[in-house]
């Protein structure tokens, strides 16, 4: 039997703790892809994008932490689901405005594939819009 859920739990860990892809690239393949249907992370391709995209955002949100409420596997088709729940509040500088004081929770879909023991793509499911409304950034 495979490790993709120790796997996928490591990678989960490490990239919403806002790591970046050099403590997440272990995981992954070379060439990991991903994608969401979300205007905000719309330009972003690659799984090193998404890593650094969460380590970005902890520089306004730096409380910013996850909720997990669910974590599987389905070894048969080498994937893992995470669900879980961004809170934080913008208090740091670096967003697309002033620090707001306003928080989020955002609940949130990982959909995780692979190729053996990587990690080779991963789907976020989130509705980006409510969770900028939420900071006061749209």
């Amino acid at each position: 039997m495979s490790n993709i859920l120790g796997t996928a739990r490591q990678f989960f860990e490490a990239c919403e703790t806002g790591k970046g892809w050099d403590a997440c690239n272990a995981f992954c393949t070379s060439d990991a892809t991903f994608s969401s249907q979300t205007t905000a992370l719309a330009e972003i391709s690659t799984l090193e994008g998404y890593c650094e995209w969460m380590k970005g955002l902890l520089t306004p949100i730096p409380d910013g932490h996850y909720e997990l409420k669910f974590f599987a596997a389905d070894e048969a088709d080498k994937s893992v689901a995470a669900f879980a729940v961004f809170h934080g509040t913008q208090t740091g500088e670096g967003g697309p405005v002033p620090p707001t004081g306003k928080s989020i929770a955002g609940d949130y879909v990982y959909h995780m594939e692979f190729d053996g023991e990587q990690l080779k793509h991963m789907t976020k499911i989130w509705n980006d819009t409510i969770s900028l409304q939420q900071l006061g950034w749209a």
